[in-house]
């Protein structure tokens, strides 16, 4: 069985929340059951730290960040900043 929660929040959060809602394709009603759902469990009180770790850095391993050595990145940050 289902059970209604109502939260109230100011207008301005509503529409935060109403935009990223629909940013997901989602109804604000289930953009927030969803993430309450990740927030149960990243709360959890059984919830692993090490698997939130590894499920951590597998995110971040998906993304495309510039590498170098950090020497050549900081004479490149210099120079760009010289150069404007």
């Amino acid at each position: 069985m289902s059970k209604r929660l109502q939260v109230l929040v100011p207008e301005d959060e509503y529409a935060e929340i109403q935009e990223t809602a629909r940013r997901c394709r989602l109804t604000v009603a289930e953009w927030v059951r969803q993430t309450m759902r990740e927030a149960l469990g990243s709360m959890s009180p059984s919830a692993d730290p090490d698997t939130a770790r590894l499920r951590a850095i597998a995110e971040a391993s998906q993304h495309e960040f510039p590498t170098a050595d950090i020497d050549e990145m900081l004479r490149d940050i210099e120079t760009g900043r010289l150069a404007s």
